[in-house]
């Protein structure tokens, strides 16, 4: 049904008004006594043999909703009736900020992906935690954190410890992003002294705690074999928890879209399915380089079951999806949890 006909009718719209209008959707629908009951049975698996236990966190499943989707925490209780082991919400900035000139979400249709150039759009790090005290508790919260687009590179530490600092009793565990192609320069943010000095301030903050939050990275797919060799130099001198492999592309390299569409929608990272075998081959190459020592989240162009399958083969211990939960709707997520109780 949502192949058929939610999703041609939602396309006929403009992508980002679209989005808005399935957030105030899915949040009218489940405030309809039993709908979300009813989402829940139609969705959910519950099964001892789908929880994964990671940086001290129990995961229901593996299967989770990527940062960039509830970008202001507004409707992670109500998505997680659709099945999700957890929910990744940001990317959360220390001030509220518009992000990029619209028009700047556009979907390839032809490819099954989209290109975005957000720029971190977001309401700040206080109305998301206005949001987050409203935690129902039915899924673990991961939060993606990031730099403020004016702030200067000699106080871009600042701001990722501001959001550390505030959200640090609201969410389960913590997201770097330092590889967003649509905030302007980020070259301080590729380098690998730069990251050296940002993880260990983050993990001093993180001390200051009484219970400590895993810390993870997350890295682009676009990194040459030398980078990530040094991604995996990174985890073990600053023990982080774990890997996010990866972000969107900034490649346009064999893509269907003609060179005129390209154009007209110029800059941007690309997700869905033309990132799928470029994050695979990541995922692939950093658990055999690292010898699977440490944890690997899988995302990017995960459309189908054996999509996830293939991140999981390749070293992902967990799996997230983005552009595969637009393009294929909920029932992606129990197909995937079908899929790995009937393979592991």
């Amino acid at each position: 049904m949502y192949s058929s006909f939610v999703r041609p009718l939602l396309f006929l719209f403009d992508p980002e008004k679209v989005h808005y209008f399935t957030f105030s959707l899915i949040r009218f629908l489940c405030r309809i006594p039993f709908v979300a009951t009813i989402f829940r049975k139609l969705y959910l698996i519950n099964d001892k043999k789908l929880e994964r236990n990671l940086f001290g966190l129990t995961f229901k499943n593996p299967v989770g909703l990527a940062a960039g989707f509830d970008k202001n925490a507004v409707l992670y209780n109500e998505l997680a009736n659709f099945g999700f082991g957890f929910i990744e919400i940001g990317t959360v900035t220390p001030k509220g900020q518009p992000g990029n000139p619209k028009k700047r979400l556009f979907r390839l249709k032809s490819d099954e992906g989209i290109i975005n150039r957000m720029g971190f759009n977001n309401d700040g790090v206080a109305e998301a935690i206005k949001n987050l005290k409203k935690n129902k508790k039915k899924v673990i919260i991961g939060g993606n954190i990031g730099k403020n687009t004016s702030t200067l590179p000699e106080d871009y530490t600042q701001d990722y410890l501001e959001v550390f600092r505030e959200l640090h009793p609201f969410v389960d565990y913590f997201v770097l992003n330092v590889s967003c192609p649509n905030v302007g320069s980020h070259a301080k943010l590729n380098d690998k002294e730069y990251l050296v000095e940002l993880i260990e301030a983050c993990k001093k903050e993180n001390d200051l705690f009484k219970i400590k939050k895993p810390i993870l990275l997350k890295i682009a797919p676009d990194l040459n074999t030398n980078q990530l060799d040094e991604i995996v130099d990174l985890v073990a001198e600053t023990a982080i928890d774990g890997v996010i492999a990866s972000n969107t592309s900034t490649s346009r390299k064999n893509l269907k879209a003609s060179q005129k569409e390209l154009e007209l929608i110029g800059n941007g990272g690309v997700s869905g399915k033309p990132i799928k075998d470029k994050s695979t081959q990541v995922i692939k190459y950093l658990s055999k380089k690292s010898n699977a020592s440490f944890p690997i989240i899988g995302v990017g162009g995960i459309h189908s079951a054996n999509d996830a399958l293939e991140k999981i083969a390749a070293g992902a211990d967990l799996v997230q999806i983005y552009t595969g939960f637009i393009y294929e709707g909920p029932s992606l997520i129990k197909k995937i949890n079908k899929a790995i109780l009937a393979n592991y």
